[in-house]
């Protein structure tokens, strides 16, 4: 069964399995194999049942147990070996955490030789590959033109050894970033180019990326690589386990190596005198420190069942993903825009084709790529990655851990990549497009159970989002509403998050509300932080959140907080904390040092409640080891924050003309959020700003398109904004997103300031009421309020001090059903 000439005999026998032995597929589309690939159930099954009926022991023993355990796992080395046709005779297979721990263990090895080493590294290489440069007494990265010059004595490589040292050369067998494949002869063309006057050249392969979707073959010890490294999780999904595979010509090296561990040693003497004697009998006795990981072994004797059970063979596997990623690399190349641009910059070859037309290597079945819009501008990997969640799909984005891989297909050199750290850019951070360039791409991979359906779905999933079919033409600038023309505005509700990412507490009618430099009083003082990583808690990771309701109950001068979910093993009883801060109730940090806690990415210095009772109210209904901690009002340091929220320099508010954005829809024509302000407003523990506001008129535009599409529509509370303005009276006039275009209003007697429109993420979707996700609002949001790649709802505003001595300049307060005007005069 072959996927060759479009049959898809072998995808319809995917599409047979997957529904019992991949459940956990079931409404997903996972397309991160290059990852970690997914387990089987069969395979599970099948190592569950190996615990259960046989005892296994610690190695290091001589009971019957702990022979059985060393019984299977010689087994199992040498079924490995076999797997990737290797000669126990000329070659050793020593059991790793992953493949990084493997390149460690070499790195180490040649760290240790007298004279050092000197070091050779592909561009492709994996970050785990070129942190050994550090090693090193000196090392060069090259690419492929390089290393076919180094190989022939033309490179200043070639000077490489003048000390006598040996050297190392370390390439991938595929790249983790764009799939593409190197020649497996380069190891044996670095030992041949050299003459027996030169020092020694190893060759260590990375061939993780390979081994996950296509054979090895290693049957030939004179060609074959020195080092192989891999990780078993990539090929199988479980267990997470790693090899190093040895050539024994090439064990000698580690005789320098100089740490030991248990079970290496036959003999360690440690008074008067400090010597030992390593085991000699097998290259990976002297190697496997400690006891190893004897359960991981286990199943992955298991796995080796259950691979070969379902997908046949590598060579199956290999044939199913070429074609899968053909389908997938023609499908995204084809597609432009109604003007003829490309939606996607592809770095990747295609599989298939390459294969054919360019070498026998072919392209591993990953595509990494960019998103364009209609302009050539780059779509944000952050605003994509929402949008993904969203739908389904299980994706990775980024560096993607290849640093010479991304700078050669994004075309950024040494000088740029410094630039963007000092602006800013850190791995994992939303700074993904600097200096007019992504700074990541997008990678698909796709792995033994992935099927024609996940393929089609994901182009799919391209053409509906972000795909333009028409062009507004260049029209005139489109008016901001006059200010006589907005209807008569007033608040229509108060909201305070006192607890960030809980339930929020609606204003009652009537009550005057304070408002503070750093927003609405009490409204997010307080936080739940994880107690071993101290990052704060947030919905889009537990929506349980949302049901942790806060009531601020001035009387008693408590913030009560209840859990208004579905009932619990151990249901939590209300409780309760003083509105003063009390300084009995948090961590004294004379006695231990005080937790540090990150909100946004930012450190901040919060008060920690030591509290068991309040502490475990949190902890049993989000089922995280967490804490309640505050962040009051008034500090200094890091015991204060500031708003990001700012107005984008090109924004023009409040004038006749508006500069026309580029958008999907008619008459959304308006500026996102933000680019600089000079003043910085405090915040508390709020994302962007000290106060969020919504106007219901939009709401109604959005719900109305909600529902023209046949969705549910939403309520006001899932965009957790503090004030929601709307029209005092109904009339027939939409005044949608008007409120792009204010620059400032007036609540009653006080005046805010307008600071940009929000940003917004997949949270939005989480209904405030039983904490239940959905697709919707984002997704209208995302065809209708998207621009610049980001999509916005809602406006960003700080309080305007008033200059005067009066009363309400000294206790500035709002109240529900206070007027509302626009731009005042």
């Amino acid at each position: 069964m072959t996927d060759d000439g479009g049959n898809t005999a072998y995808n319809s026998h995917i599409e047979g399995l997957r529904q019992n032995e991949f459940p956990m597929l079931r409404d997903e589309v996972y397309l991160d194999h290059a990852g970690t690939t997914l387990y089987a159930k069969s395979l599970v099954d099948k190592f569950a049942a190996d615990m259960t009926s046989n005892l296994f022991g610690n190695p290091h023993s001589a009971s019957m147990s702990s022979q059985t355990s060393t019984s299977r796992i010689e087994d199992i080395r040498l079924r490995v070996l076999q797997f990737f046709n290797a000669d126990p005779s000329e070659f050793d297979l020593v059991f790793v955490a992953n493949a990084t721990a493997g390149i460690k263990l070499v790195a180490e090895a040649f760290r240790c030789n007298p004279l050092g080493f000197d070091y050779l590294y592909h561009q492709a290489c994996h970050t785990s590959l070129v942190g050994v440069r550090e090693e090193a007494a000196s090392n060069i990265c090259l690419d492929d033109a390089a290393i076919d010059m180094w190989l022939s004595g033309d490179h200043r490589s070639h000077q490489f050894g003048r000390h006598n040292r040996p050297v190392l050369f370390a390439y991938p067998a595929q790249s983790n970033m764009d799939g593409s494949r190197f020649p497996l002869d380069w190891s044996d063309k670095s030992r041949k180019s050299k003459s027996a006057s030169d020092p020694p050249v190893f060759t260590l392969l990375d061939a993780a990326a390979l081994v996950a979707t296509s054979p090895i073959d290693l049957s030939n010890s004179e060609t074959a690589p020195d080092f192989t490294v891999l990780s078993f999780y990539k090929m199988f999904g479980f267990p997470d386990l790693g090899g190093l595979i040895v050539r024994r010509q090439a064990a000698p090296i580690f005789q320098s190596r100089k740490y030991f561990g248990g079970g290496t040693v036959d003999m360690v003497v440690c008074l008067r005198e400090q010597w030992h004697a390593s085991k000699t009998q097998a290259l990976h006795e002297s190697l496997e420190d400690g006891t190893l990981p004897v359960h991981s072994i286990i199943a992955l004797d298991s796995a080796l069942d259950v691979h070969r059970q379902l997908f046949k063979s590598m060579n199956h596997v290999s044939y199913h993903t070429s074609f899968l990623s053909q389908r997938l690399h023609d499908g995204l190349a084809s597609l432009r825009h109604s003007n003829g641009q490309p939606v996607c910059a592809i770095y990747s070859k295609p599989s298939l084709v390459s294969k054919r037309l360019e070498s026998s290597l072919g392209n591993g079945p990953v595509v990494a790529f960019n998103l364009q819009n209609h302009l050539g501008g780059w779509v944000s990997l952050i605003e994509f990655e929402k949008l993904a969640v969203l739908k389904r799909f299980h994706i990775r984005t980024g560096g993607l851990c290849n640093p010479g891989g991304i700078a050669h297909s994004l075309s950024l050199e040494p000088w740029e990549m410094k630039r963007n750290f000092s602006a800013g850019f850190r791995c994992g951070n939303e700074n993904d497009i600097m200096g007019g360039r992504p700074t990541g791409v997008i990678r698909v991979s796709l792995g033994a159970m992935s099927t024609i359906s996940d393929v089609d779905k994901f182009i799919a999933f391209i053409i509906e989002f972000y795909r333009t079919e028409s062009i507004p033409h260049s029209t005139p600038s489109t008016p901001a509403p006059a200010r006589q023309d907005l209807p008569n505005m007033c608040v229509k509700s108060i909201t305070v998050f006192p607890i960030k990412s809980c339930g929020g507490f609606r204003i009652p009618t009537g009550t005057v509300w304070e408002v503070k430099a750093e927003g609405l009083a009490w409204d997010r003082e307080w936080c739940l932080v994880h107690r071993g990583t101290g990052q704060a808690l947030s919905q889009k990771r537990h929506p349980r959140m949302a049901l942790i309701r806060p009531v601020i109950d001035f009387s008693k001068g408590q913030l009560r907080v209840s859990y208004q979910g579905p009932s619990l093993k151990r249901k939590p009883p209300e409780i309760s904390v003083p509105l003063s801060a009390n300084p009995s109730l948090f961590q004294a940090s004379a006695t231990s040092k005080p937790m540090a806690s990150r909100v946004c990415g930012e450190e901040i210095s919060a008060q920690i409640y030591t509290s068991s009772e309040v502490n475990d109210f949190f902890a049993t209904i989000l089922g995280v080891p967490c804490v309640l901690a505050r962040f009051p009002p008034g500090g200094l340091g890091k015991s204060m924050r500031h708003a990001k929220a700012h107005l984008q320099k090109h924004q023009k508010v409040n004038r006749k003309t508006q500069c026309k954005m580029p958008c999907q829809f008619p008459g959304m024509n308006t500026p996102p959020d933000s680019d600089s302000e000079p003043e910085q407003q405090r915040i508390l523990l709020s994302n962007e700003s000290p106060i969020l506001a919504i106007n219901l008129s939009s709401l109604e535009a959005l719900n109305r398109q909600i529902t023209d599409q046949g969705g549910k529509a939403v309520s006001s509370e899932v965009f957790r904004a503090n004030i929601a303005v709307g029209p005092s009276a109904p009339g027939p006039e939409s005044h949608a997103y008007s409120e792009d275009h204010w620059s400032s209003i007036r609540i009653g007697q006080q005046d805010f300031k307008m600071l940009g429109s929000c940003r917004r993420c997949h949270m939005i979707c989480i209904d405030q009421e039983t904490a239940e996700k959905s697709e919707e609002p984002f997704i209208t949001l995302t065809k209708t309020r998207r621009f610049d790649g980001k999509v916005f709802f809602g406006t960003h505003m700080c309080h305007i001090p008033a200059q005067s001595g009066t009363r309400e300049a000294q206790f500035p307060t709002i109240t529900v059903g206070d007027k509302v005007l626009i731009d005042p005069v």
